[in-house]
């Protein structure tokens, strides 16, 4: 079982998905994507990791390679988030491998018992006046659209509650 949940920023979105990953009730690792680029982030991460403390999941921390962190991953996994992923394939310059790396990814997830995948929606805004934004923009959303096409059950998350969409 794939899901897929997107939202916009502070929608819900991991809250939901820690929720779901708990309902397993198996062992479940957890794919974090996001780097310590700047203090900001840091304080993001440092916070996601005390959301979930003491809830019994094994980290992976994995910016680029997630096909590879699937493998690491065991039966079932939480993908926290492909917003993050998407901006580290920008930032350290493999934009030339995303959609190879976006299919192999995506395979993996098939492979799996279960898997949660988290993503922000970032089409209801207008359109980004700079091209590496519309750049972003559309690579993410190629992300999401291959993910939720693949994805048994999607959830779009609005005020902190789940609005399920497939």
């Amino acid at each position: 079982m794939i899901v897929f949940i997107s939202g916009g920023v502070k929608s819900g979105k991991s809250g939901r998905a820690l929720k779901l990953a708990r309902e397993w009730r198996k062992p479940v690792s957890f794919i974090a994507t996001a780097e310590f680029l700047d203090d900001e982030m840091k304080g993001r991460i440092e916070r996601h990791k005390a959301e979930r403390a003491g809830l019994g999941f094994t980290t992976f921390e994995e910016p680029l390679d997630l096909a590879a962190a699937l493998v690491r991953g065991g039966e079932y996994v939480l993908v926290d988030c492909l917003t993050m992923w998407v901006n580290n394939i920008m930032y350290h310059g493999r934009e030339a491998d995303f959609t190879g790396m976006l299919d192999s990814f995506i395979e993996g997830l098939r492979g799996k018992g279960g898997a949660i995948v988290v993503s922000n929606e970032t089409g209801f805004g207008n359109i980004p006046a700079d091209e590496l934004t519309r750049r972003y923009n559309l690579l993410l959303a190629e992300a999401n659209r291959k993910t939720a096409a693949a994805a048994d059950r999607v959830e779009l998350m609005v005020a902190g509650l789940p609005l399920v969409v497939k």
